[in-house]
């Protein structure tokens, strides 16, 4: 990869960056709850260094760590896999307990104010520490990804960490369901008997938390088999989009499944639905599209000829005339208000695509069918400007977005305020090159409490999984 301005920028030992982008941030939280809230002020100050080297944060905030790579899981399942990305937050049931409802659990009941943080490892055959299997919770026994689920108090004490989900591969982001169920998506397309594998790979799971939602290890084969990256409902319709990050040209496609009973509760995605991509008319690469504010109508949704991909990848197929609307790292994607947001985290000329960029937030509102090129990050003109590449986000209680990049040099967490003020909440203190050569892993799966008193945070190299509390803007 070229040297971006943040690399540039850590070179320097330069602080209190930003980021560059262009657009109307208000647009992103229209019709939002959040938007009525204050908007944020310009962020919570300087990041001060940490004693610890762990994570830089501003005055006031604290962290604690609630697991780290290779430490003992309290369910005695094994160590705490690698790879720590995407994850979310939810509210604990008092009387239920965990479980996969064949014997694992024990109806702990822990009472109010438990909350359940689900999290990915995205574990190739390569990984460091795969996720054990686990009777009852494991889909092919070969594969080392999956998801673990930590169990907290209203202190961020861990009660409880054990697997979620085992046997899957390059388990990367996700997204919560309808019914507080998470969806934990496979960025690969692996097929039983490539690299070991002893099943098909590229699907979607469904991961529960207790007993009358208890994880499945049978794939949503409808929702498509790809290189799998995040999910947003519809919760007005219980459609379900879906963004992929393909690693070759051609890139990725962004999806939409109906859901043949749409919000139909824990285990109604199994009746299976209709897969759709998304073609933008004249658009074949969204890379091309370089004003802020452009907007296209007349949106059209084509039914995937073959959604399991048992001969050829999706994004290869033939979609018939017009053909389909490709592009490059589609990753994070949320809902908001009446739309659905999605993020291109990157697109580079070099390797393949229409235009060059270094992020892109898009927003499709399904009510008017019109897709709008809402934020775009850059350009690399400024090295005191060193935002790029953004992956995860998720809402902050301000009503304003916190941005984990992904890319060289210095990684950061950023925050957005819907005002458009940019600010550092966390930078990574953890070297994992050489005093030389400093290197840092990135930040993922960012998000909140369902108090929004605590925001969580993983990095993805060596795992660690934060909680971060402090003066918090409501």
């Amino acid at each position: 990869m070229p040297t971006t301005r943040r690399q540039a920028l850590a070179r320097t030992g330069a602080v209190g960056a930003a980021v560059a982008f262009s657009g109307a941030l208000s647009e992103l939280f229209a019709g939002t709850a959040e938007a009525q809230a204050t908007g944020g002020k310009a962020g919570y100050g300087p990041l001060v260094p940490d004693p610890e080297g762990l994570l830089d944060l501003p005055k006031g905030f604290h962290y604690k760590v609630l697991s780290r790579e290779g430490d003992p899981m309290r369910s005695g399942e094994g160590k705490v896999p690698s790879n720590h990305d995407g994850m979310a937050a939810f509210p604990a049931s008092r009387s239920h307990g965990h479980g996969n409802g064949k014997g694992h659990g024990n109806g702990s009941g822990h009472g109010k104010g438990v909350t359940w943080l689900v999290r990915n490892h995205e574990n190739r055959m390569s990984g460091r520490i795969a996720v054990p299997t686990v009777k009852g919770l494991t889909y092919d026994p070969e594969a080392k990804g999956g998801c673990t689920v930590l169990e907290l108090d209203r202190h961020n004490n861990v009660l409880d960490e054990r697997v979620g989900i085992a046997g899957t591969s390059t388990n990367c982001a996700g997204g919560p369901s309808l019914w507080d169920t998470w969806l934990t998506c496979e960025e690969t397309e692996f097929k039983a008997g490539e690299e070991g594998h002893t099943k098909d790979h590229g699907y979607i799971f469904e991961v529960g938390f207790d007993r009358r939602r208890p994880t499945s290890v049978e794939p949503l084969k409808a929702m498509g088999r790809f290189q799998h990256e995040a999910v947003a409902f519809d919760p007005r319709t219980g459609a379900v989009y879906e963004t992929e990050d393909a690693f070759d040209k051609p890139f990725g496609l962004f999806y939409r499944f109906l859901p043949r009973k749409p919000k139909g509760g824990y285990g109604s995605l199994h009746a299976g639905g209709r897969l759709e991509a998304m073609r933008v008319p004249g658009v074949p690469d969204l890379s091309a599209v370089t004003e802020t504010g452009k907007s296209f109508g007349g949106i059209e949704w084509v039914e995937v000829p073959d959604p399991e991909a048992k001969e050829t990848p999706i994004r290869f197929q033939d979609f018939g005339k017009g053909g389909i609307t490709h592009a490059q790292k589609l990753e994070g994607c949320y809902w908001g208000g009446s739309s659905v947001y999605f993020v291109s985290s990157f697109a580079h000329s070099s390797e393949g695509s229409q235009g060059d960029h270094l992020g892109q937030v898009w927003r499709y509102d399904p009510r008017r069918n019109r897709l709008t090129l809402v934020i775009v990050f850059g350009p690399e003109t400024d090295i005191q400007l060193p935002g790029s590449e953004p992956d995860n986000i998720c809402l902050a209680p301000s009503g304003g977005l916190m941005v984990c990049e992904d890319g060289g040099g210095a990684q950061h967490v950023f925050g957005v305020t819907k005002r458009g003020k940019v600010y550092a909440m966390a930078r990574g203190a953890q070297n994992i090159g050489t005093p030389d050569k400093p290197e840092w892993g990135e930040f993922a799966g960012a998000a909140f409490s369902p108090d929004h008193r605590t925001m969580y945070l993983n990095c993805y190299t060596p795992g660690t999984t934060f909680a971060i509390t402090g003066p918090w803007e409501h």
